[in-house]
């Protein structure tokens, strides 16, 4: 590939984040912090039925997420309790919500940005320090759960994006 044309490509694959971030809510934006990756996560929102004593009936209560992270149509990692995000280059992150922006319908989860409360490994996401959840597509429970225990596996697609400090050297 010629040099033009690889740095075009770049260009034109940067759009889409660049775009995406200008729509962001400034509650789940990550001002001066620098962008690492992007994964695009492929799974399930599991949700358990719980019996709520104050209202007399059970709900449906989220309890894990589980999905397939890809790069560029390549599996690169997952996702999973914690909540967790792991990659195949050995590098993982544990985080908690910090703020939440609702989605583009009521039928998808939440847009939400995570504060990084552990790290493993070296790779890309050891010196991570904030994630978006964007984009997201499905995932909200609909109907009513009768059978308190009973599991509820609800697919969804999102993005997650990665950010560093922009000070952090790699």
């Amino acid at each position: 590939m010629q040099p033009t044309l690889r740095m075009t490509a770049l260009a034109l694959s940067l759009l889409p984040i660049q775009a995406v971030a200008a729509e962001l809510p400034d509650a789940i934006s990550a001002p001066g912090e620098a962008l690492v990756a992007t994964v695009h996560a492929v799974g399930s929102q599991i949700y358990e039925c719980k019996a709520d004593p104050a209202a007399g009936t059970a709900t449906w209560q989220f309890r894990e997420p589980i999905a397939t992270l890809f790069i560029s149509g390549k599996t690169v990692g997952r996702h999973y309790a914690g909540p967790n995000w792991e990659l195949i280059d050995g590098s993982a992150v544990q985080g908690k919500v910090a703020a939440r922006a609702p989605a583009a319908s009521a039928n998808d989860i939440p847009l939400l940005k995570l504060a990084i409360t552990a790290r493993r490994g070296e790779g890309r996401l050891s010196d991570v320090t904030t994630i978006q959840r964007i984009n997201t597509k499905g995932g909200v429970v609909a109907g009513v759960c009768t059978e308190a225990g009973a599991l509820l596996s609800v697919p969804y697609t999102a993005d997650y994006t990665f950010f560093r400090k922009s000070d952090t050297r790699r």
